[in-house]
């Protein structure tokens, strides 16, 4: 999985350290929900079950493959 440099830095922060790989490689290939942003990154939504069910939003670059920011999204409303 390609990332950025900004997304390998604040995968560090303490907020972000338990999601797991395979939870973003989820909701880049099977999102339920997709955006795709003025400046031309998408984001993706997965709801993962592991984490009792928290929505999981992903950032991609303009290529749809290099992930740019992952976290869990509270503020989510469906």
């Amino acid at each position: 999985m390609k990332c950025t440099p900004y997304f390998l830095y604040t995968r560090q922060r303490q907020d972000r350290v338990g999601i797991d790989w395979r939870w973003i490689e989820q909701a880049v290939t099977s999102p339920f929900r997709e955006q795709v942003q003025p400046d031309g990154r998408i984001r993706r939504w997965a709801r993962i079950a592991e984490a009792r069910g928290k929505v999981l939003r992903v950032v991609l670059l303009e290529d749809g493959e290099t992930v740019h920011n992952a976290f869990f999204d509270r503020g989510f409303k469906s």
